[in-house]
């Protein structure tokens, strides 16, 4: 049987997110019910609210940081059981049998994976709707466990800003003696200093901004890099083996670009767009250097992050806000007005 839940939604590009009656579908065998408890806000929300990347479809209900407490399983369900601490990240489903899928890598699914809000459900064809709600369905396989000790609050953004950043240290297989850097100090750069410190790395923050410098040690980083200054810049020539680009706006990467070691690669986690200026590639070249990209982390990676995470007492710094301030937190994203991430705590949809 379908159900209404309360939620939040855009009704369309310019309007305000609003009380919205969230259609979820009858549960399927395999499926887990969670009332979600928290979820956090992500700058891709309130991109796909405005319809800033083009294909937004109305209305839509955001939110794929979700913390939750399962109140109904399937009867194939085998891995969670009512009562039990759960999470579900930016996808909810893909085909399962692609060559991305069958290693894990659901994220890049190549018939696309199915996003946990403004996506089209595999089996009804319905849209899909997202975390801005009492409560959200999905697949078992698509669910992940809660360690315990983690703090569920500061946890809700692992599930995208932690898993965004965590990717791309175990891709280039960062630990102890590695050398990284961040570019960026937000909701996704205050993730990367504290997984990649956790892991064990030397860290450094570039920043254009001087005031940063204690946040940034409290996060992780050992050391903060004015990007801007050029004696600054010189002097980190030839040291990091990874950069992770967290700025989600077009920006010069060039000086970045002899900051890194022989086979050091720069890799792209928060810009979706093109690049500008062009990239001199005589520093690419002579340094056998790289310039990537990476997307979110399959289910078994951001089952890995989580524990990980539980372990070594990682959460993201978080600003807990009610449902109903939802349009004043998306204008204060845009000033950057927040440290680091807002999470909605869902028990106010009900007042």
């Amino acid at each position: 049987m379908k159900m209404k839940v309360s939620g939040y939604a855009a009704l369309s590009p310019t309007a305000p997110l609003a009380p919205f009656q969230v259609e979820r579908r009858t549960p399927r065998p395999d499926d887990v019910t969670l009332e979600i408890l928290y979820c956090g806000v992500c700058h891709s929300d309130l991109h796909q609210a405005r319809n800033d990347w083009g294909f937004s479809q109305y209305p839509l209900v955001p939110g794929h940081e979700i913390i939750g407490r399962v109140t109904a399983v399937g009867e194939k369900v085998t891995k969670f059981k009512p009562g039990d601490l759960a999470g579900i990240g930016c996808m909810v489903d893909s085909c399962r049998e692609c060559n991305p899928c069958k290693q894990g890598l659901e994220q890049y699914c190549e018939e696309g994976n199915i996003q946990t809000y403004n996506g089209q459900d595999r089996f009804d064809h319905k849209p899909t709707y997202g975390g801005y709600s009492k409560s959200i369905i999905a697949s078992e396989d698509f669910v992940l466990r809660i360690p315990d000790g983690l703090d569920l609050k500061g946890a809700a953004p692992l599930l995208c800003a932690g898993i965004t950043t965590w990717s791309p240290l175990k891709h280039w297989k960062i630990g102890e003696g590695s050398k990284v850097a961040v570019i960026g100090l937000g909701g996704l750069g205050h993730m990367a200093l504290k997984l990649a410190n956790g892991l064990g790395a030397d860290v450094t923050l570039f920043t254009r901004s001087p005031g940063k410098e204690e946040d940034a040690r409290r996060l992780g980083a050992h050391h903060v890099i004015i990007s801007t200054d050029p004696s600054q810049m010189n002097q980190v020539k030839n040291q990091f083996d990874l950069i992770i680009d967290t700025v989600p706006y077009t920006h010069d990467i060039n000086p970045y670009m002899s900051t890194m070691t022989l086979d050091g690669t720069l890799v792209f986690v928060g810009l979706l767009g093109e690049l500008q200026p062009y990239i001199n590639t005589v520093p690419l070249i002579i340094g056998r250097r790289s310039v990537a990209g990476s997307c979110i982390g399959g289910i078994a990676e951001t089952q890995e992050m989580l524990d990980f995470c539980a372990e070594k007492g990682i959460v993201s710094d978080v600003e807990m806000i009610k449902i109903q301030e939802i349009n004043e937190a998306y204008e204060r994203m845009l000033k950057s007005d927040v440290k680091y991430r807002f999470v909605i705590d869902m028990a106010s949809l009900q007042s």
